[in-house]
């Protein structure tokens, strides 16, 4: 669906991001793994158009990825957040499927494949932090935009539910929608994801499936076999 090339985002001294490429195939799981301060939420804020790009460029067929472009391309959901604390979810759903002319038809179908019944008459605020999670990745899968990008989407849930949400998940792009999601736990990763971009130090460690990086590892003289914990060790 588009090509990154050559991100590079700066803090001061710090290069937080450092030439990271990769691409977003339609109807795809993403995911980008790597440990924490690796530049995940950087990189996820300069694709969504939170922070601005010191260098590198989105690409839309071959060419540079306009602003209006990307808002309607891609819907970012950051992680940890707590919007409309007085509002309810079911506020919360209506006035983004409102604003955003999202797909009211899912509505119904999104509610409850994430188990948000019992919430919809509760606060945002009042939530935890698994609930507002599944809130959120509701949220954004009734968005109209292609592509989901979202930030830590099993962070807070149980293991039953992040399995939940992970079935969910895959359905949706098994239908065309596309996910690129930003993830810690390589084992969540495993379990959801398609292909991945490795990242370490802010720069792209490899792109593939797992059997492709396995393939990378192997060349480059590992013995990780196909265990991705391992795989991504020996290419970071």
């Amino acid at each position: 669906m588009f090509q990154a090339r050559n991100l590079t985002k700066r803090y001061g001294r710090l290069t937080a991001l450092s030439d990271v490429s990769f691409s977003v195939r339609r109807g795809e799981v993403l995911g980008l793994i790597g440990p924490n301060g690796s530049g995940k939420t950087t990189l996820f804020e300069c694709v969504g158009g939170v922070l601005p790009l010191d260098a590198g460029s989105l690409m839309l067929d071959g060419r540079p990825m306009s602003d209006r472009e990307r808002a309607a391309t891609l819907f970012y959901l950051p992680d940890a957040i707590v919007p409309w604390p007085a509002q309810t979810v079911r506020w919360a759903i209506d006035f983004m499927l409102g604003f955003f002319r999202g797909r009211t038809y899912l509505h119904s179908e999104v509610v409850t494949r994430l188990g948000l019944e019992p919430l919809l008459d509760v606060t945002m605020g009042s939530l935890s932090k698994g609930q507002r999670k599944r809130a959120l990745l509701g949220l954004g899968l009734l968005m109209p935009q292609p592509v989901l990008l979202a930030d830590e989407p099993f962070e807070g849930l149980d293991l039953r539910q992040s399995r939940d949400v992970a079935q969910t998940l895959r359905s949706y792009a098994s239908f065309g929608r596309t996910m690129f999601l930003s993830i810690h736990q390589i084992r969540d990763a495993a379990r959801v994801c398609d292909r991945f971009v490795l990242l370490s130090g802010g720069r792209a460690r490899g792109e593939g499936t797992s059997e492709e990086l396995a393939a990378l590892a192997a060349a480059r003289g590992s013995a990780a076999g196909d265990d991705l914990e391992e795989v991504f060790l020996a290419l970071t």
